[in-house]
């Protein structure tokens, strides 16, 4: 992939390519569709900084949490995580719990922050 940069030299533009390596950092996690109160979610992978409801690269499959209705693509999901995609924590509870990977389930809830009163002096 190049990237065009234009110069101004003198009133003409000149264009000169620079080779550059775009690095994604993708993810895979939920993408919420539904109703009010009748939840339902996308399994995508998407880049890690863009925002949730942006567009996504593949959606890779659903889960509706009141039905408990899973339908996911597995060859998919696992061509994305040899690519160097990694799931959310929660999405890689769901991923354990179907069998498509093999592991433990991770810790969803974040510890909370210790005041700076409460925490020991070294």
């Amino acid at each position: 992939m190049r990237i065009w940069k234009y110069e101004d030299n003198g009133g003409t533009l000149t264009r000169r390519s620079f080779p550059s390596i775009v690095f994604l950092m993708l993810v895979i996690r939920f993408q919420r569709r539904g109703r009010t109160n009748d939840p339902a979610f996308r399994v995508v992978v998407t880049e890690k900084r863009s925002k949730p409801k942006s567009g996504e690269l593949e959606i890779l499959g659903s889960y509706h949490p009141k039905t408990k209705e899973t339908l996911l693509k597995n060859e998919r999901i696992l061509y994305w995580m040899s690519k160097g995609a990694q799931a959310s924590p929660t999405v890689h509870n769901l991923l354990v719990t179907k069998g498509v990977v093999s592991g433990a389930k991770v810790s969803v809830v974040r510890a909370p922050k210790q005041n700076a009163a409460e925490v020991p002096a070294a």
